[in-house]
Parts: C-alpha cells; structure tokens; sequence
C-alpha cells in the first residue's frame, strides 16, 4: 500500500471517528432544526456550510503554521486554545438560547400550565415586555445558522493538524491536499449522516404536545455540548 493511499484512508478513518465521537459536531444541528422548525434541505445545507467552515479553519491553521516554519507543538497548543473558546461559545450559546426557551414558552402560553409560584416575578414582569420584541414566526430570523457557523469555524480539528504536518513538511503537494479532502469531505458528510438520522428519527416520535419546550430543550443540549467539549474531551 502506497504512502498517499495509506493518508487517504487514515485521514477519512479519523474524520469519521472523530465526528460521531463528537455530539458536538451534531446535536446542536438537531435540536435547533426542530426547535425552529427547518425542513431537512434546510438543516441539510446548513450542516454542510457549518461543516465547511469547521474543517477550512484547521486546514488554514495548520497549512499556514507550516509555512510559516511553526512547530507542532505550537499549532497544537493554538488548537486546544480554539477548542476552549468554542467550548465557551457553544456554553453561552446554550445560556442565551435557553433563556430564549423559557420566553418562548411563557409567551406562548406556558403560564397557563406552569403554577405561578413556580415562575419568579421578576420572569413574570419581563414577560409582558418580552411578547412585543420577540418573533412572531418560527424562522424569520438568519442569526441562529451565521452564530453556528462562526462556532464551527472557531471549532478545532485536532486530529487533522498532525495529519497535515507529515506531508505538508516533506513538501508533499499531493498529501497535504489529499488528506484535507480525503478528512474533510468524510467528516462534513458523517456530520450530515449523524443530523439527516436525528432530524429523521425525531420525526417518527409525537413532539407536538411537548413544541413549546423544544427552544428550552435545544438551549440545554446545546449547553451541554459545550461543557461537554470543554470539560469531558468531545
């Protein structure tokens, strides 16, 4: 087996093991497509920007460390640095979204389920002027794909760096493009893969009682994936 074959394999290998390793990678694609309501082509293409971005920035960093003569170690230290701010993104992503969730739900009539004393006053007071300043529709809005996509353009690949640093050092042309291709298009399509089975298997379950939850419940998963790959290695 040649070299530039043994890359091409081992680089899709990692892409695929490292994105349905990561919940990170798809989870948030999910809940946020049901939350707001995307058609599959919908949150298709937005997997599929997002995923573009994700692996552009890697390949940019470690491409351009090379060039610019900095080591490996560095270039891993400047990853795992991206990995923390993105964790911390993603966390205050989940925060705001969730305070979003709770109201959303007030507004759309949770009050008239959740006892009164169970809703702190101040929420209560702020409900009124929330209901004036707030979406009218699901969807009207274009912010919530461009913040995910800033996220997973911030977003390391930590296992493409070493990668591309084997051919890239040895001037290997043909190496450094077939792993970025061979490890970026197999992670972007299991990204895909993992939010097409989600998105899908969620729609074979009744959510209808429970879709004023859904921007709550997309704010807390979203949470999680963040302290997930902050704090339990995702």
């Amino acid at each position: 087996m040649n070299e530039l074959l043994l890359l091409s394999i081992t680089a899709a290998s990692l892409g695929f093991i490292h994105t349905v390793l990561g919940p990170d990678h798809y989870l948030p694609f999910i809940v946020l497509s049901k939350a707001r309501k995307w058609n599959v082509s919908k949150t298709m293409w937005i997997t599929f920007i997002a995923g573009v971005g994700h692996i552009s920035g890697s390949v940019v960093l470690g491409i351009g460390g090379v060039a610019l003569g900095v080591g490996l170690n560095k270039l891993e230290l400047i990853e795992s640095i991206r990995g923390e701010i993105v964790g911390w993104m993603l966390i205050t992503f989940g925060v705001m979204y969730s305070i979003y969730g709770i109201f959303k739900y007030l507004k759309d009539g949770g009050h008239n389920h959740l006892p009164g004393f169970l809703i702190p006053k101040k929420i209560r007071q702020m409900k009124h002027e929330v209901e004036h300043s707030m979406e009218e529709e699901e969807d009207n809005t274009k912010l919530t794909p461009w913040i995910l996509f800033i996220i997973f353009v911030f977003g390391p690949c930590e296992v493409l760096i070493p990668m591309l640093i084997f051919p890239a050092a040895e001037k290997n042309i043909a190496g450094v493009i077939s792993v970025t291709v061979f490890f970026g298009i197999t992670t972007i399509l299991t990204m895909m893969m993992m939010v097409y089975l989600g998105h899908f298997g969620s729609s074979l379950v009744r959510l209808k009682p429970y879709e004023k939850y859904m921007h709550l419940v997309a704010g807390v998963v979203i949470l999680i994936s963040g302290i997930g790959m902050l704090f339990l290695g995702w």
